[in-house]
């Protein structure tokens, strides 16, 4: 990927996971750039169908394009940060977060993020300033 594009992918996501909402400069390692719909799935390597994500979020989300809502049961499709408004799906409870939809809650639940040693780190960030709840909650 050229440097342009990284760096559009980046600025597009205000240096945020487009997922959990990491900031970028709290966590160790660098981002990466999921394909939202896998290139195994027929996605292309365009921008348009790159996310800003955190090491955990794209790991657990691998190839996937659904996961099951945990209240329902039903397979529905993951997030998708450029056809989806984030605070549609997702809202904070403190540093844990809540899917607001089937698919808010898949997406929650399949990319892990609620895993303990994330929310102790996003707890001590906001109990540091260094979270941007209020941002994270406003970013489409």
């Amino acid at each position: 990927m050229d440097r342009a594009t990284a760096d559009l992918i980046r600025r597009r996501a205000h240096n945020l996971c487009e997922y959990c909402k990491m900031p970028q400069e709290q966590d160790d390692l660098p981002f990466q750039f999921d394909h939202i719909i896998a290139e195994v799935h027929g996605g292309s390597d365009g921008h348009l169908n790159r996310a800003n994500a955190c090491v955990p979020c794209n790991l657990y989300k691998g190839p996937n394009l659904s996961g099951v809502d945990p209240h329902t049961g039903n397979v529905v499709r993951l997030f998708d940060p450029r056809r989806q408004n984030w605070k549609r799906h997702f809202r904070w409870n403190g540093a844990v977060l809540e899917g607001r939809t089937q698919c808010g809650r898949a997406t929650v639940r399949t990319l892990r993020i609620n895993m303990p040693i994330r929310v102790t780190l996003r707890q001590s960030l906001i109990d540091i300033g260094e979270f941007p709840l209020s941002e994270a909650q406003t970013s489409s």
